[in-house]
C-alpha cells in the first residue's frame, strides 16, 4: 500500500516528473511552499522510495540508435535457476532497455535499442541465442514510436496542476 501523500506531495511528484531540473526555489514556488519545507518534503519522498532517481532522457535517433526491437523469449524450462541466469544476462547488456518476466506464450519481453540491423543480428546470434536455457526468440521491429512517456499517471487533480503551459503553436505532448 502506497504511503499517504497530501496534495502538496502529489504536486511535487508531478512537477519533478515533468522537469527534474527544477531548482528547489522554483519547485517551492510552484507548490506554494517556502524553499526549506519544500526541500524537506523532497528528501522525505526520496527516503520513502517514491523518488528513486533523477535522469536525463536522451534522443536515441540523435545518438544513432536507429533500430528499436521488441523480442519475445521463451525458455526451455521455466525453473528458478534458468530465470536467474537469463535475468542476470539481460542486466549486463546496455542495449536491453527493458526486460519483463511475462505471462502468456513468451517468458520474457525485451525492448532492445541498437544502431542497425547488423548490431541486432550480433546481439541475437552471438549473445541472446547463447544464453543458457533460451529456447525460442521472436523479434518485432518498431516501425514508429506513437507514444513514449516516462511520467507515471498521477491523480487527475494533480496532473493538471503540474502540466506546464504550452506556448502558442507548440505541438501537443
Amino acid at each position: 500500500m502506497p504511503p499517504t501523500l497530501d496534495s502538496t506531495d502529489w504536486k511535487i511528484l508531478a512537477h519533478l516528473q515533468e522537469n527534474a531540473r527544477l531548482t528547489n526555489v522554483e519547485l517551492a514556488r510552484l507548490v506554494n511552499l517556502s524553499p526549506s519545507p519544500c526541500l524537506a518534503r523532497v528528501r522525505a519522498l526520496e527516503t520513502e522510495g517514491l523518488i528513486s532517481r533523477y535522469v536525463s532522457l536522451l534522443d536515441p535517433l540523435a545518438l544513432g540508435l536507429q533500430v528499436s526491437v521488441f523480442i519475445q523469449v521463451r525458455l526451455e524450462k521455466q525453473v528458478e535457476t534458468a530465470l536467474d541466469v537469463f535475468e542476470k544476462a539481460m542486466l549486463e547488456r546496455p542495449e536491453v532497455m527493458e526486460c519483463y518476466l511475462m505471462t502468456g506464450e513468451a517468458d520474457y519481453l525485451l525492448r532492445v535499442v541498437v544502431p542497425d540491423i547488423q548490431a541486432l543480428q550480433d546481439f541475437i546470434v552471438n549473445f541472446l541465442s547463447r544464453v543458457p536455457g533460451v529456447g525460442n526468440i521472436q523479434s518485432s521491429f518498431a516501425l514508429k514510436q506513437v507514444k513514449y512517456k516516462t511520467a507515471l499517471p498521477l491523480p487527475d487533480q494533480v496532473r493538471a496542476v503540474a502540466r506546464p503551459a504550452r506556448p502558442p503553436g507548440s505541438p501537443l505532448r
